[in-house]
């Protein structure tokens, strides 16, 4: 799995909306990869640059396991609530 040396997250608990970043920033690509979930991806380099997820809490912890899994990425993170 592809691991990154710089993470940043960001949730907003009342708009329920999680991002991982990954490095650090760049001009990037926006792609929905399911309902709710988006995938900046560097224009020059296609790396992942974020993971974005819209009701987050409401679709459970799981779902970012699998996200980031599916992506092939390592995130040193555990989330529970």
């Amino acid at each position: 799995m592809k691991e990154s040396t710089t993470y940043e997250i960001y949730y907003d608990e009342e708009g329920d909306f999680l991002e991982l970043y990954f490095g650090e920033p760049s001009e990037c690509n926006t792609k929905e990869i399911e309902d709710g979930i988006f995938v900046r991806k560097d224009k020059k380099t296609n790396e992942i640059k974020s993971i974005e997820f819209l009701a987050f809490r409401k679709r459970g912890a799981h779902i970012l396991a699998r996200i980031l899994s599916q992506m092939n990425l390592n995130f040193p993170l555990k989330i529970n609530f």
